[in-house]
């Protein structure tokens, strides 16, 4: 079982302006690490950029990625050590193929193949909360809610044995019960099969239930770096200010008669 992702220096740039600047920071097993900010801050191309999946004309002009320790290529990380769970679901489904025909090519990477594959995507449904399973299988992406291919990225990252999950805004396209749903299968998720997750959100009240540890980011930067209730009690960047002042005029707002 791998224990720690490591990411060190990331820089990302387009021509010649820099758009993410020397990011460090480390995913551990069992783990959920927020990373956090306003839109533009970053987070997100940071994501794509661990794995080298980075948009025409973005390039990586420094930056080192480590597991346990050990220097490695973001290509052999992709799909097997590393999943990736997309802000918008559908389009990480080829369209023209079934949902079982996406499991099946995910375990015939292990060499998982016949009644073992089939027995093996049957179970994985069930623990990530899919249990009409033959129906779902011979579905295709547009069929389905963009909850259940939450779920659905999950169980594939679970296929292929992943230790690790990047998941970027990953509730901003749900309903609030979807929402709920999803992050409870994560957090159990992460306890049960000692998942190591980098989750890139800028709603604090995900941060509030599920983060172990934060870092903060501002104009590509990370700016502040703390565990969960460090960054709530104690915020010390003006980033991490604005964030958590938003949140709580939000739900002050929400809870107002």
């Amino acid at each position: 079982m791998k224990q720690t992702l490591s990411i060190q220096g990331l820089s990302l740039k387009h021509q010649h302006h820099i758009l993410v600047d020397r990011l460090d920071l480390t995913v551990r097993a069992g783990q959920v690490h927020a990373l956090v900010g306003a839109s533009g801050s970053g987070k997100s191309l940071s994501c794509l950029g661990i794995l080298d999946l980075l948009p025409p004309g973005v390039h990586c002009s420094a930056g080192t990625l480590l597991l346990d320790g050990q220097p490695v290529q973001p290509a052999r990380l992709r799909g097997r050590e590393v999943a990736l769970v997309l802000q918008n679901p559908r389009s990480a489904f080829n369209p023209v193929r079934s949902l079982r025909q996406h499991a099946l090519e995910t375990l015939e990477t292990r060499g998982v193949r016949g009644a073992q594959a089939h027995a093996l995507i049957a179970a994985t449904l069930h623990e990530v909360g899919l249990h009409d399973a033959q129906r779902i299988l011979d579905s295709f992406a547009f069929q389905l809610s963009g909850g259940m291919l939450q779920r659905l990225m999950i169980a594939l990252a679970l296929l292929a044995d992943s230790h690790f999950l990047l998941a970027d805004e990953p509730t901003s396209d749900l309903d609030v019960v979807a929402q709920a749903r999803f992050l409870d299968l994560l957090e159990r998720l992460v306890k049960q099969r000692h998942l190591g997750v980098l989750l890139i959100t800028h709603d604090m009240g995900v941060v509030a239930r599920c983060a172990d540890q934060v870092s903060v980011m501002a104009q590509g930067r990370i700016v502040e770096q703390t565990d969960v209730h460090t960054l709530f009690n104690s915020p010390r960047s003006q980033e991490a200010h604005t964030l958590l002042a938003a949140h709580h005029a939000l739900t002050r707002e929400v809870c107002t008669p």
